[in-house]
């Protein structure tokens, strides 16, 4: 049970000033009711705006195809970012909505985006060792041995002391492999090849967990119920 006019802010409809003065205005029911007092609290799902039920008042969860250009930062300083690509409400909503985990600005592919901190927290948290897999092109062909030095964790990063948690190395051709990794470190599909010489020139995700990309478009999205990763 949460104020209305707490309610609808939090939401992303407007203001706070803004709610009470919809309410006021007589354009908030609860329970088929016009509840005019902005400090009654009520239950999200019984309350309607000009008739309408609330936008996601649970919780937002989204699988974004994530395009190359774009920061996961909220920071505008940073450049444009993946949240211009949602509608206007979701970027008001409070908390925030935020990337699970980043993909920098020179990688595409699937990208997570919820309100929920609590999954945020769980689903990059290393001891849950989610899988994500990664399509990188390179700009010379693979070096011998790579497989085998990826999947026996030991490789230590430059400027690192704790050694890559395993990671699965498929050939997709000469100059071509998935990886996939059950940690998250700072740009460490790039750094992982280039420790080895071998510069990443494009890398996609394509999968995390158990949710596959498939063919949605760049820039789009596709909603997900908040107990996708139940069993994750």
């Amino acid at each position: 049970m949460r104020r209305l006019d707490q309610l609808l802010a939090n939401l992303g409809y407007c203001s706070r000033r803004e709610a009470r003065e919809w309410i006021r205005a007589g354009r908030v029911t609860v329970a088929g009711k016009i509840e005019k007092d902005f400090g009654a609290k009520a239950d999200a799902t019984a309350v309607r705006v000009d008739g309408e039920p609330l936008d996601h008042p649970d919780g937002l969860l989204l699988l974004l195809h994530k395009p190359v250009g774009l920061v996961c930062s909220h920071d505008e300083r940073e450049g444009p970012n993946v949240y211009s690509l949602l509608p206007p409400r979701w970027r008001a909503r409070n908390p925030l909505v935020t990337s699970i985990g980043r993909l920098d600005k020179d990688t595409s592919g699937l990208l997570l985006l919820t309100d929920q901190s609590d999954l945020v927290h769980r689903l990059t948290s290393p001891k849950h060792k989610v899988p994500k897999v990664y399509h990188a092109t390179l700009a010379t062909d693979l070096p011998a041995g790579l497989r085998e030095l990826f999947a026996a964790g030991t490789l230590v990063l430059p400027d690192e002391s704790t050694p890559c948690a395993p990671a699965q190395l498929d050939v997709l051709g000469p100059r071509a492999a998935a990886l996939t990794l059950t940690e998250g470190r700072y740009h460490q599909v790039r750094r992982m090849f280039g420790s080895q010489g071998a510069e990443v020139l494009t890398l996609h995700r394509t999968r995390f967990g158990h949710l596959d990309l498939g063919d949605l478009p760049a820039g789009h999205w596709r909603e997900l119920p908040l107990g996708e990763f139940a069993r994750e």
